[in-house]
C-alpha cells in the first residue's frame, strides 16, 4: 500500500496539479496520512528551483491547517478518530510518552516533533488529547514545520539534483541534526547570555 501512494505522489509531483496535490499531502500527513510532503517537495523543487520556496509556502500553510485538524481530532474525537489512527500505526507506546512530554516540554515538544521525521500526526492528535493551549500549538507548529520544509527546498535549491539522493536517503538524520543545533543554540542563548 505504501509503495501505491508513493507512487502516486511522484506522478501526482510532475502534474499541473501538483501543488494542489502537494497541499492535499502536506494537510492529510499531519492528521492521518502515511506519507511524508517531502516525497512530493523534493521532486517538485529539483523540476522547477524557482518555485522551491513556493512549494515550502505551501507545504507549511497545508501542514499546519492539517495538524489543527489533528489537534481537533485529538480534542474532540479521540475515541471514535483518535484511537484507530493511533492503533493503526503501532503508536500506542508513543502516545502515552508524548503525554507526558507535553505536560513537562509544552511548546518545545511540538516544536521539536514538527521538524523531526517523528510522525507529526502522533503529535497533533496527542496536542488536542493533552489540551495543549491552540496558540502554543500553532505558534509551534507554524515555526517547526516551516523550517522543516524551507530547509529542505533551501538545499535542494542551491545544490539540485546532486542533493536529492542524500535528503531522500537522510532526511531524518538531516532534521534531527538540525534540530539538535537549534534546541542546542536556544539553550546556549538562555543559560550563557
Amino acid at each position: 500500500m505504501l509503495r501505491r501512494l508513493y507512487d502516486w505522489a511522484m506522478k501526482m509531483a510532475a502534474s499541473r496539479q501538483a501543488p494542489y496535490a502537494l497541499a492535499g499531502v502536506s494537510f492529510a500527513e499531519s492528521s492521518f496520512f502515511p506519507l511524508p510532503p517531502d516525497v512530493m517537495l523534493i521532486p517538485m523543487v529539483v523540476a522547477d528551483r524557482k518555485s522551491a520556496w513556493w512549494n515550502a509556502t505551501i507545504c507549511t500553510i497545508a501542514s499546519v491547517l492539517g495538524g489543527i485538524f489533528g489537534y481537533v481530532i485529538g480534542a474532540f474525537l479521540f475515541e471514535p478518530l483518535a484511537r484507530p489512527i493511533i492503533e493503526f500505526y503501532h503508536y500506542d507506546a508513543a502516545f502515552e510518552q508524548l503525554q507526558q512530554w507535553f505536560a513537562d516540554y509544552g511548546l518545545l515538544i511540538v516544536f521539536v516533533a514538527g521538524f523531526t521525521p517523528v510522525p507529526y500526526k502522533v503529535f497533533t492528535i496527542a496536542s488536542g488529547f493533552a489540551g495543549l493551549s491552540l496558540p502554543v500549538f500553532i505558534l509551534g507548529s507554524i515555526i517547526s514545520r516551516g523550517a522543516r520544509f524551507f530547509l529542505v527546498a533551501t538545499l535542494l535549491y542551491f545544490f539540485g539534483p546532486p542533493i536529492r539522493d542524500f535528503i531522500e536517503q537522510r532526511l531524518g538524520l538531516v532534521t534531527i541534526v538540525f534540530t539538535v543545533l537549534l534546541v542546542g543554540g536556544f539553550v546556549a542563548i538562555r543559560y550563557l547570555a
